[in-house]
């Protein structure tokens, strides 16, 4: 079982590069790629990024050639899944014994889907209730992805001669940036918009604690007029309303300091000038600069191009951690 840093490792390779991390996502405009390299005392530098598109039908040609543009093999890759490739469920805490906890969570798991359990590969992240007390006063979270999906990326990226050493999800690419925002003692909200919809992620002592999808999506945000935008915030800020009050419920002694929104442009603005209005914490948009170092993409100061890469470039954040 991981911790809440890592999911699936080594399910592709177990071969270590020493070159660090690149993060490979698949989006519905193409296949996305990003690495960072961690300095000490120093921001993340971001060593570069890339996109390549590409229709369904042609990501293998196109995951060639990213392949062998960007010499995949001298890093540790990770596969960043995309909204709807995998569930994300709630467990309450289980008492039984460390080394049967996966086999609990699993049985447990037999009336939660809605396809045999026994065709799914499932990875369980500990929420530390009380970082003292036993494993099983954990609350947990189930990482659930059908085993044809995980078969079928297998054969994609060997296809390519790309090792992917884990498979991650947009959850813990977005608690890795919120890692890097929070206040020291004071856990931290954090809201991100793609075109496939919006992500709400609570954090503390970098442990993911909350996270709840939303419908609305950053083309929505954009697109929509004056008659229509009122309701969407509306929306918006009913969701994040309950999504407050349940952290609150459930970790009343964590301290929650504010609401970060992701970056996006005059969009976000207005989002945020809302939600001032309406919630009862602090709300700040982010710009990456101002965590990441971006000297070797300066094409990243486009509050655009962060919205882009955001959940890509949170992926690239992860660091090895050990496992329960």
């Amino acid at each position: 079982m991981s911790t809440s840093k890592g999911l699936f490792v080594s399910l592709f390779s177990k071969t270590k590069k020493n070159a660090g991390w690149m993060a490979i996502g698949f989006h519905a405009d193409g296949i996305y790629a990003a690495h960072l390299k961690r300095l000490p005392a120093r921001n993340p530098s971001i060593e570069f990024l890339s996109f390549y598109p590409s229709e369904k039908s042609a990501l293998p040609a196109t995951l060639r050639k990213l392949a062998l543009e960007l010499n995949v093999n001298r890093y540790q890759c990770s596969h960043l899944l995309d909204i709807g490739e995998y569930q994300l469920l709630s467990i309450d805490p289980l008492n039984v014994p460390p080394d049967e906890l996966k086999k609990a969570v699993r049985w447990r798991l037999k009336e939660m889907l809605d396809y045999h359990v026994d065709d799914a590969t499932i990875d369980v992240l500990a929420i530390p209730i009380d970082k003292n007390g036993p494993l099983h006063s954990n609350a947990l979270l189930a990482v659930v992805v059908p085993n044809q999906l995980i078969e079928q990326r297998q054969a994609l990226f060997e296809e390519a001669k790309v090792a992917v050493r884990v498979i991650d999800i947009p959850e813990m690419a977005q608690r890795n940036i919120a890692a890097l925002l929070e206040p020291e003692g004071h856990a931290v909200a954090l809201l991100s918009f793609t075109t496939e919809g919006g992500l709400i992620t609570i954090t503390f002592a970098g442990e993911l604690y909350l996270s709840r999808r939303m419908d609305t999506t950053v083309t929505q945000l954009q697109e929509a007029d004056a008659a229509h935008i009122t309701v969407i915030h509306e929306r918006i800020t009913l969701d994040l309303q309950r999504s407050l009050d349940h952290f609150d419920r459930q970790y009343h002694a964590l301290s929650l300091k504010k609401l970060i929104l992701a970056p996006m442009g005059a969009e976000g603005a207005a989002l945020q000038a809302y939600l001032s209005d309406n919630l009862y914490i602090p709300i700040e948009t982010l710009n990456l600069e101002t965590i990441l170092d971006f000297s070797k993409v300066p094409e990243l100061a486009e509050i655009a191009q962060q919205q882009r890469f955001f959940i890509t470039l949170g992926a690239a954040l992860r660091v090895d951690e050990k496992t329960l």
